[in-house]
């Protein structure tokens, strides 16, 4: 696929970035720093996606992501002043009776944490004393249309104005994404669609639950156990250093997720507490709540970092951790791969 000369930042041209997750805060971010004005939309009160914190009973627990490890060059060093100032530390470096030796990260008050810090960083970005960037929340995108020199969004309160852009990076889950491209009739490159459209995800329920002591759950306060048919992660909050009482996620196995997902919250408790006390032996659950992800993973990413779905009347790009590598980051690194492809790019 080719591409015109670059033509440098344009900051008159705005791109717009749907989904205030870690790939898209990234991207918004990069795009930003590179002189370009970005509106970032998303349909959750806050930003965040899977980086997903909540309160219940004075505990504090993380229900999406539980952690993040590097392996990359670039999120090495994005964590270096993360870590100095303490909103990263170091949980573990394994989950099993002996230590890998290899980093587990967390975020003190939560993952949620880390992206409100990354959009706290937009505030920096501001030229001629407007922002650069700016995050719209609680607002469900329905279509991407093409018009004749911009792309259109369209939202599903009637009574919201459309939003036009010069570019578009994507980070909501691919299913949904393309529901996004059919009902505004937008075109996707031939050479992608038919694989794009067989990307599936798996799903995955969680039980969090407050205890009423601290569990003995190894070392880290927390099993990893991949083929286990009841939970295959279940952590224990307060060890992570995020929560000031005891509070545990467990994590669903996938075909346990697939089989309970339909079902409503009470249903599900009831299949999934009993499961949950008999890992905690004696520690009683004092509350609880059930959480779902429809879309928790992809179950084989796309093989590239970012995947372009159209290059007129500008670009659409796809990010996200369905692309290249899941986890936390494979969004990140997507995120950044997304700004890239559009800097590249002649608006």
């Amino acid at each position: 696929m080719s591409h015109p000369t670059p033509a440098g930042p344009n900051p008159d041209k705005r791109a717009l970035v749907i989904g205030a997750g870690l790939s898209g805060l990234i991207a918004a971010r990069e795009l930003g720093r590179a002189g370009r004005r970005v509106l970032v939309i998303d349909k959750g009160r806050s930003v965040g996606g899977r980086l997903a914190t909540r309160r219940i009973d004075g505990a504090v627990l993380d229900h999406g992501a539980q952690f993040f490890t590097t392996r990359s060059d670039e999120l090495t060093s994005e964590i270096e002043p993360w870590l100095a100032d303490g909103l990263v530390q170091e949980w573990c470096r394994g989950f099993g009776p002996t230590p890998d030796g290899y980093p587990r990260y967390c975020v003190r008050g939560g993952m949620n944490q880390l992206a409100k810090r990354i959009a706290a960083d937009f505030e920096g970005l501001v030229v001629d004393g407007e922002p650069l960037v700016t995050i719209a929340t609680g607002q469900r995108v329905d279509s991407i249309t093409a018009e004749d020199d911009s792309f259109t969004l369209t939202y599903e309160d009637a009574a919201q104005a459309p939003t036009q852009g010069s570019s578009v990076v994507v980070t909501a889950p691919v299913p949904q994404a393309l529901d996004l491209f059919d009902r505004g009739g937008l075109v996707i490159d031939a050479q992608i669609n038919e694989g794009i459209r067989n990307l599936r995800y798996h799903a995955v329920v969680g039980l969090l639950a407050v205890v009423g002591s601290t569990p003995d759950l190894g070392p880290a306060g927390a099993r990893q156990t991949p083929d286990d048919p009841d939970f295959t992660f279940v952590a224990n909050n307060e060890s992570k250093g995020i929560s000031p009482v005891p509070a545990v996620t467990f994590h669903a196995a996938h075909a346990l997720s697939s089989k309970l997902f339909e079902k409503e919250d009470d249903e599900i408790a009831e299949i999934l507490v009993p499961k949950a006390q008999a890992v905690l032996g004696s520690t009683p659950i004092t509350s609880y709540q059930v959480k779902k992800w429809r879309y928790a993973g992809p179950t084989e990413p796309w093989p590239d970092r970012t995947a372009v779905i159209t290059e007129q009347p500008g670009l659409v790009v796809m990010a996200g951790d369905a692309f290249g590598g899941a986890k936390v980051e494979g969004a990140y690194l997507s995120g950044r791969a997304a700004a890239a492809r559009l800097l590249a790019w002649t608006d």
